[in-house]
């Protein structure tokens, strides 16, 4: 229902609005106009566009902060999966990789950096950037001038800004000289101005090139990371988001000294990964224990986990499952998949695979793929919360085979669809139990999402639907959270994190940045691979059911889960300060 003569762009009536505070949900109309929030409460006049939402719920846009949509922001206006899950704003340079600054004769040293990293296929990178850039701001107007269906924003990516400055000494691993670091100052601060809402870097053993070399920052001193966040301004300017695993190069004490120093003398706030390992169970509790003492000391620290088990999907046409590095498999690897699953059907090729020692290989996913005790196949929709009995190892021995001849069979019978899911993180005790704890931690936020990364591995950008699906009204197996705490996780708490504090609330003067939500319709069907990335390149994709809307700067992009075509998210230049709102009419 529309109005010729309207009073506000839309009018979304009758819903039950979860502000984003915590609040529980109240009966209401919510009024958009020129991209943000006009009235709150009860809305005589009319709009353009008029959505009932009676029996629905009506919540901010959510907030995903840790994302690499770096590259498929240049080559692609959605921002799928993100957007297909309520999602409205991102953040991209998360890690510290990225594509700016950059001079020509590094874009390929990025490629493979990102690559390796991120598990981007080089080709689709290669076909898909367009390389208009040389500067950090460049890049961001780049992105800037191109349609999205989401919001921007983004850090400062540390090792494309090492190698701008350092080129081949930074690769090398070289200390930064105090004219590298004066150089990098400079840079940070021309980045700030330009609307980078922060630095990001990586510290992690597991953050390595395609071709196998360490992240050039993984051991960036102490002195190079103190003098690009003073460079970012004055205190609380900006965000230093860090990817560190605590395992490198130095011990959890002397590693997180640095990262709270390197905070509280430059009053940037600090946010890292958290997540329960599954051979140092506690670990994370440790970390969380010296977040509480930095902030108690003056800095301002928060982690970000993801609300379910950190994993991997395995399948025939992705980059991993258990057989992929036996030879006789190899030998058919790039056969279409059709003739890969009836070569793989023949008994004595699925004997020799069966037998065979995989070769060398040094990617981390080749530490998980025979770790069938902790696998599980994936059904309609999956199961991020499956029971042990449901391992692959437990029905092989129910069974009487071997798990490895279940899970073989599992994935010719699945053929190019997604087989196998593991969890190898936040799953120690097989349920999430422990991701509930992280949930209700004071100094943690919702994160972790990496979508635009890890086409063909994961897709848990996926975990706002996941929440309000399991974790609010389907989850079985423990206590189940609240619409108001899931909400403003999704919203005010991942908003703040980052310095966006413009959105993430309805309440007038905010960003028009809303989803309408049929909870009780609401569904996670299970992961399917699509080739629709540059060059034919794959990903994992996954759908929701259950929204009915997705509003983005007043403007609809989603109606029951299907584009639009309006394409008015935009690029958030730096921190932004809440508005002063008016009370609810």
């Amino acid at each position: 229902m529309a109005s010729e003569q309207a009073d506000y762009d839309i009018v979304i009536r009758n819903g039950m609005i979860a502000d984003g505070l915590g609040g529980e949900p109240v009966a209401g109309d919510v009024a958009l106009r020129d991209g943000r929030i006009e009235r709150v409460g009860l809305v005589h006049g009319q709009g353009r566009e008029e959505i009932d939402a009676t029996g629905l719920l009506v919540t901010p846009g959510f907030v995903d902060i840790h994302t690499h949509f770096d590259a498929q922001a240049i080559w692609e206006a959605r921002m799928s999966p993100a957007s297909e899950h309520g999602v409205t704003t991102v953040v991209v340079g998360n890690c510290g990789v990225g594509f700016a600054p950059c001079r020509e004769q590094d874009r390929d040293s990025l490629i493979t950096l990102m690559e390796g990293v991120e598990d981007i296929p080089e080709v689709v990178m290669a076909e898909g950037l367009t390389w208009e850039w040389e500067s950090y701001p460049q890049f961001l107007d780049a992105v800037a001038s191109r349609p999205h269906d989401v919001n921007i924003a983004s850090y400062l990516p540390h090792a494309p800004l090492r190698l701008f400055v350092m080129g081949d000494r930074a690769s090398a691993g070289e200390v930064a000289t105090a004219e590298d670091r004066a150089a990098m100052a400079r840079i940070a601060a021309e980045a700030m101005k330009a609307g980078a809402i922060g630095f990001a870097t990586s510290r992690s053993l597991f953050h390595r090139s395609a071709n196998g070399e360490p992240i050039c920052t993984q051991d960036a001193e102490e002195a190079e990371l103190l003098d690009i966040a003073l460079a970012m301004g004055e205190p609380g300017s900006g965000v230093l988001q860090v990817a560190v695993d605590f395992g490198g190069t130095r011990a959890l004490d002397e590693e997180f000294a640095i990262l709270s120093r390197v905070a509280r003398i430059s009053g940037q706030s600090l946010t890292l990964p958290i997540a329960q390992i599954h051979s140092d169970p506690d670990l994370w509790r440790r970390i969380m224990g010296k977040v509480g003492e930095a902030n108690a000391s003056g800095a301002n620290v928060c982690a970000q986990a993801l609300p379910r088990g950190i994993g991997v999907i395995f399948g025939l046409d992705l980059s991993a499952h258990p057989f992929f590095l036996k030879p006789s498999y190899r030998d058919i690897a790039e056969l279409p998949i059709p003739e890969r699953v009836a070569a793989m059907r023949d008994p004595a090729r699925r004997a020799r695979i069966l037998s065979e020692d995989p070769v060398e290989c040094l990617l981390p996913v080749a530490a998980t793929i025979n770790r069938f005790e902790g696998m599980y196949e994936i059904g309609n929709p999956i199961d991020y919360e499956p029971v042990p009995e449901s391992s692959i190892v437990a029905r092989a021995a129910a069974l009487g085979v071997s798990a490895e001849a279940l899970a073989y069979d599992i994935l010719v019978e699945h053929g190019g669809e997604p087989a196998l899911y593991m969890p190898f993180a936040n799953y120690a005790d097989g349920n999430l139990d422990v991701a509930l704890e992280m949930l209700r931690h004071p100094d943690i936020v919702l994160g972790l999402g990496d979508g635009g990364a890890h086409y063909a591995v994961i897709c848990d950008a996926s975990y706002p639907t996941f929440l309000l699906t399991h974790w609010v009204r389907d989850r079985v197996r423990g206590e189940k959270l609240s619409v108001p705490e899931v909400i403003r996780a999704l919203t005010h708490d991942t908003a703040r994190a980052v310095g966006l504090e413009d959105r993430g609330v309805i309440a007038p003067g905010y960003a028009a940045d809303i989803n309408v939500i049929d909870l009780a319709a609401m569904r996670l069907p299970s992961p399917r691979v699509t080739h629709d990335l540059p060059k034919g390149g794959r990903r994992l994709s996954q759908r929701a059911e259950g929204y009915v809307a997705t509003i983005v700067n007043g403007r609809v992009t989603y109606r029951n889960g299907v584009p639009t075509g309006q394409l008015p998210g935009e690029l958030v230049r730096g921190r932004q300060v809440a508005p002063a709102t008016q009370a609810m009419a």
